[in-house]
């Protein structure tokens, strides 16, 4: 039994993927820019801001950009191997047991590299 994803849904799945690629990098650009901000604040602000009551600290700030930074990399490298798998032929099939992912699973999470039971024991397996 052929496994692989015919040539229009591989298309599509392309299509989607790239779509899905340049929001990442449109919200990669958003969160480096306010990371640049935060950097030039740090700059210009006194060291202490931990007890300034009028709102959030720059060190809680700048951790939160630091934290979505690094969401938004991941999803952006998540894409990106993703993409390979289309161009390879392995686009569709779990990396852990080699079945094919559901189309609703892909449909759902493009990007998505496992099917569903196996999602779900990594999820429940200790690291």
């Amino acid at each position: 039994m052929d496994d692989a994803l015919d040539p229009s849904a591989l298309q599509a799945a392309r299509e989607r993927l790239g779509e899905a690629r340049e929001e990442a990098l449109r919200r990669w650009d958003s969160v480096q820019s306010r990371v640049e901000d935060l950097r030039r604040d740090r700059a210009e602000e006194p060291a202490d801001d931990e007890h300034d009551p009028d709102g959030p600290t720059l060190s809680s700030e700048w951790t939160m950009a630091e934290a979505q930074r690094g969401v938004v990399e991941s999803a952006i490298a998540e894409i990106d191997a993703a993409l390979a798998r289309v161009e390879d032929g392995r686009y569709g099939l779990c990396l852990r047991c080699g079945r094919p992912i559901s189309p609703e699973r892909l449909a759902a999470r493009p990007s998505a590299a496992t099917c569903l039971d196996c999602a779900r024991r990594a999820s429940r397996s200790p690291r």
